[in-house]
């Protein structure tokens, strides 16, 4: 089990203020002190100033993982692995917390050709497909224009053919990017809050019970009616639970 992160305590004078900073050496006292439940007090008023980090959140889940809090300590673990996705900690912690949970659920394997899409598609964010997409784009234009006032044969036949390499990966990267964009906006995980939850057919409290959830099952939430949610697991089920039941990672 990996211990807090120190290194928020450098950048916290300069986004959050003194009183963040005076905030988070207490929290690190109490977490040092053994007193997990007054730092956690303390990490949520930091948040509470609209102060959000990868760090925060890890000491935040790891606080909540010593007092056996099983929802919170994953919920808090995958909100630091949103905004460091490559962290090796917050993946080590996720995977221990993970062991406390009850639900062992199968995950489906995509394959073929969505499945090779998906993962190129995943190496980058929206953002930085986009940026690629941009610097393909001017290399485009000034190949085009090369071929335009070229005199020799051959520098125009390899400006012509390049542009259109360029063109191509124009194509693709924008491709990608706008892939990534649906990927990202369809993806919406939640965290099971409640020790167990009844997960029915349909959104009716009289409805048929399909299976049940316990404490920190990850889950995707697929549509919201009312004051229920359409949930699905990795393993392809599917029903609908009470929005108390759960808690969005990305709210």
């Amino acid at each position: 089990m990996k211990h807090i992160i120190y290194i928020l305590s450098f950048l916290l004078p300069f986004f959050g203020g003194a009183q963040n900073q005076d905030l988070f050496d207490k929290a690190n006292a109490f977490y040092n002190d053994g007193k997990y439940a007054e730092a956690i007090d303390n990490y949520q008023a930091i948040l509470e100033t609209g102060y959000h980090s990868a760090d925060l959140y890890f000491n935040l889940g790891n606080a909540n993982y010593k007092l056996n809090n099983i929802a919170p300590s994953i919920y808090f673990y995958e909100k630091a692995l949103i905004l460091a996705p490559n962290d090796s900690d917050i993946k080590a912690n996720i995977a221990f917390a993970k062991n406390m949970t009850i639900d062992v659920i199968d995950h489906i394997p995509e394959a073929g050709l969505a499945k090779i899409v998906k993962n190129i598609t995943n190496t980058m964010s929206f953002d930085a497909w986009a940026i690629i997409a941009v610097v393909l784009v001017f290399c485009y234009v000034v190949l085009v224009l090369g071929y335009y006032f070229a005199y020799s044969t051959m520098r125009k036949r390899f400006a012509f053919i390049s542009s259109l390499v360029a063109l191509l990966f124009v194509c693709i990267t924008l491709s990608l990017a706008f892939h990534k964009y649906n990927l990202d906006q369809k993806d919406n995980p939640a965290i099971v809050f409640v020790q167990e939850s009844k997960v029915k057919n349909t959104p009716n409290p009289n409805g048929e019970e399909a299976f049940r959830l316990h404490e920190g099952t990850k889950v995707q939430v697929l549509e919201s009616y009312n004051n229920w949610q359409k949930i699905k697991l990795t393993d392809g089920k599917t029903g609908w639970v009470t929005a108390e039941d759960v808690k969005l990672l990305k709210d």
